[in-house]
């Protein structure tokens, strides 16, 4: 034994060890793992099962995580970051390496397929927290440490799972920690009930682009430092987030997840959220802003043209593959990158992580392929001229095949007849780290032979180490190295408290939008009758080829609404009504059945009105096209018509003011895209947006005991004609909706009780 070594064996019972013989730590059994706490030194957690142990070093203790009885310097937290990561990277092997590049498909806790010892979760009657065999596999086999989680059962559920991931991976090579993600989870459900004092399985807040209407940065930073320590207790040290694409064409699918249509407000959004979700303070705070409270975040989809996508449709099909920039704006949309994420106000400096877009940006890209492809967008634009360290990961699926362009499989956009294996090389060669939805890292390996016969040995481990060095540096930071377990019960006080839940309700009171109050109708004084008619939604296919099936929805409960109001079940009696409705939904821009049944090309408009439209004023030849699954060039949808699954909510506006008369109607829509209102606008008295908050606000809003204070963070068409002659690459070139009190409904347009909103704010982003 090394003089100052000390082998300990693992403890078998919850006795607490002293400190003794010039030992600085003690150590404790707690909820599925041992935690050793350390007098001026690093908290130490590690699993009793996973077979490692602790070496002791003047007076500290250290988690042998290689097993081989000595100190490496990345298992001495005393080291700088930078020493031990290039420590481990240098002794991991190239299939060590492949395997950290994987981030695997999304995984669902639990899931009740036949991967409990091949049983279904229910069959197996094991925890809801215990690792799937596919899990398994993919950890130990593949060595993925980079894992995707989709939905959760519970807070404690997603703690005890981290803890049993976190304990299996110890045991196995480097002992290198799960960096476990998520994509967006703070949404709120629409019918809950906000009660003061009371928590819920995490905070619910606005949308993105409810976050942007409230034009606070303040906010969205508060959001973030909120949402990290809740991800923290979760297990979650990567956020899949902010998607700063800038929202300049209001067809697009995912316009409700940008961050409006402005250049500056995304930029100052990316900042806000990525600094809050980044920086640890105080006792919380490893090096240079990182700790025990940072998430790194990966901001995405670089170059930040995802809604540039020719009509409105999107890259995660082959029919939205091509973004078209008819004004030439490319650039603008990188600024959110360039001027937010990657020049933060707080220590950490830039966002840890990127991932670009699956599109492939016709004019701009000069091989045709899609972004995480690019040697220019990726190696040129980020690693030269930006001089991006960070991670880079590719989207999901970007080296998978493509089965046509209605199937939703493989996105290898500009390389659909190259080799899985190819792509992967390509991947590499463009500067990317890492495999979006990849569990197997055979084709990664396939990749660095390919790259040793055309770059030779040398260069191509260099090539290899360099990912492994990023990837590595986003885990020791975080701590997770040190001690990636969690402890239910704190998971459980701290996921969706009382505090972080009012702190999202008021949020989301600050990013209702009232565009019209006619004749000052709201607030509504004293408990007013209220009629809230019941919303019927047809069966419909969804973006991933599901069926949603028909839906009666009763917006909000008797119990909730009689705390503001009294309701009343017919219009005859009501004081007034509100009515809830939808955004327009028409599709996505494609007819699977007309085009496999050559019918037709199968291409067709995107409307943002309720009523059928035919798309008179569409390009008659398209900007992109020559996907090799289509045998024309030519994706023109002109003359073609759609029509809405829910044409039934403008029915029901018509409907409820026909029967009010005279008395006010008040609409609330929650807005996916911005729609159309000369079908709603007529039959509203008063009208708000809503961007997936509770519905409840509505009821803060109309009683008074708030004031709408939140601007559009884009502008509203007048019609479907000017959607059409805008262009995909442009903010701001709409001719934008009039209302019959006078009021444009343009960017940065809101009102408060007093009128027209003209604050610092308007000021600052007009």
């Amino acid at each position: 034994m090394k003089r100052n070594n000390l082998y300990l064996s693992v403890l078998l019972s919850g006795c607490v060890l002293c400190s003794c013989n010039g030992q600085r730590w003690t150590e404790s059994v707690a909820d599925g793992y041992h935690l050793i706490t350390q007098k001026d030194g690093a908290t130490l957690g590690y699993s009793p099962m996973s077979g490692i142990t602790i070496i002791q070093q003047d007076g500290y203790a250290f988690k042998d995580l290689n097993r081989n009885g000595r100190l490496d310097v990345y298992e001495d937290w005393r080291q700088p970051i930078d020493a031990r990561v290039a420590d481990l990277t240098a002794q991991l092997s190239m299939e060590d390496i492949a395997g950290l590049m994987l981030y695997s498909s999304h995984q669902t806790i639990p899931v009740n397929r036949n991967v409990y010892n091949g049983k279904t979760h229910t069959e197996s009657g094991m925890p809801t927290w215990e690792l799937t065999d596919e899990q398994k596999t993919f950890l130990k086999k593949d060595g993925v440490r980079h894992v995707l989680i989709t939905s959760v059962e519970s807070p404690e559920t997603a703690a005890r799972w981290n803890n049993a991931a976190q304990g299996y991976v110890e045991g196995l090579g480097f002992g290198i920690p799960c960096n476990n993600s998520s994509d967006p989870r703070h949404s709120s459900r629409a019918d809950a009930e906000f009660n003061a004092g009371g928590g819920g399985k995490i905070s619910m807040w606005p949308g993105s682009l409810g976050m942007c209407a409230t034009f606070s940065p303040e906010i969205m930073k508060r959001f973030a430092e909120i949402g990290s320590i809740e991800y923290r207790a979760l297990g979650f040290t990567t956020s899949l987030f902010p998607m700063v694409d800038v929202g300049t064409d209001p067809r697009w699918m995912r316009f409700c997840y940008t961050m409006g249509e402005s250049t500056k407000l995304a930029t100052d959004m990316a900042r806000a959220y990525c600094d809050g979700f980044q920086t640890s303070e105080g006792d919380a705070e490893i090096c240079d802003g990182w700790g025990w409270n940072s998430v790194n975040t990966m901001v995405k989809h670089w170059p930040g043209t995802g809604s540039c996508n020719e009509g409105g449709r999107d890259g995660h099909q082959g029919y939205g593959k091509y973004a078209v920039f008819p004004n030439g704006n490319f650039e603008l949309h990188t600024l959110p990158f360039t001027e937010g994420a990657f020049k933060l106000e707080g220590k950490t400096k830039v966002s840890a992580a990127l991932m670009p877009d699956y599109s492939a940006c016709v004019g701009f890209e000069p091989d045709g392929v899609g972004s995480g492809f690019s040697r220019k967008f990726i190696q040129n634009m980020l690693r030269e001229q930006q001089n991006y360290d960070g991670v880079i990961c590719s989207d999901w699926g970007i080296t998978h095949d493509e089965e046509g362009v209605y199937a939703c499989k493989g996105k290898p956009w500009g390389m659909e007849t190259k080799s899985v294996a190819f792509r992967h090389y390509k991947v590499l060669m463009a500067g990317v780290d890492q495999f979006g939805g990849n569990n197997d890292r055979g084709p990664v390996l396939d990749a660095y032979r390919i790259g040793v016969e055309k770059q030779g040995e040398e260069w191509m481990q260099k090539r290899m180490r360099t990912s492994a060095r990023r990837l590595l540096t986003n885990i020791f930071r975080t701590g997770l190295f040190e001690n990636p377990y969690l402890d239910p019960t704190h998971t459980n006080e701290v996921v969706g408290c009382p505090e972080f839940m009012q702190e999202g309700y008021d949020a989301q009171l600050k990013s209702v939008v009232m565009l019209k109050n006619h004749a000052g109708v709201l607030p509504l004084k004293g408990k007013k009758k209220v009629y809230i008619p019941e919303r019927y939604v047809p069966s419909y296919i969804d973006f991933w080829g599901g069926r949603i099936e028909e839906q009666r929805i009763t917006p909000l409960s008797k119990e909730l609404v009689e705390r503001y109001f009294e309701l009343v079940s017919t219009p005859q009696e009501a004081d007034a009504a509100i009515v809830f409705i939808e955004s327009p939904n028409s599709g996505y821009g494609f007819d699977e059945e007309a085009a496999r049944t050559g019918k037709d090309t199968g291409y067709r408009p995107i409307s943002l009105q309720y009523s059928d439209y035919t798309a008179t004023h569409a390009r008659a030849q398209s900007l992109s096209g020559g996907d090799p699954y289509e045998d024309f060039t030519n994706r023109s949808y002109r003359g073609k018509s759609v029509k809405t699954v829910n044409k039934g909510d403008m029915d029901l506006v018509i409907q409820t003011k026909k029967s009010m008369g005279e008395k006010p109607v008040i609409v609330a829509i929650n807005v996916l895209n911005p729609p159309v209102l000369s079908e709603i606008e007529p039959y509203a008295d008063a009208l708000f947006l809503l961007f997936d908050v509770q519905r409840q606000t509505v009821l803060d809003l109309m009683a008074g005991k708030a004031e709408p204070s939140a601007l559009l963070p884009f502008q509203m068409p007048a019609d479907m004609r000017t959607v059409e002659e805008q262009a995909e690459d442009t903010p701001y070139d709409m001719r934008c909706y009039h209302d019959a009190d006078g009021h444009v409904y343009d960017y940065t347009y809101g009102l408060n009780w007093k009128g027209v909103i003209d604050d610092e704010r308007v000021k600052k982003y007009k």
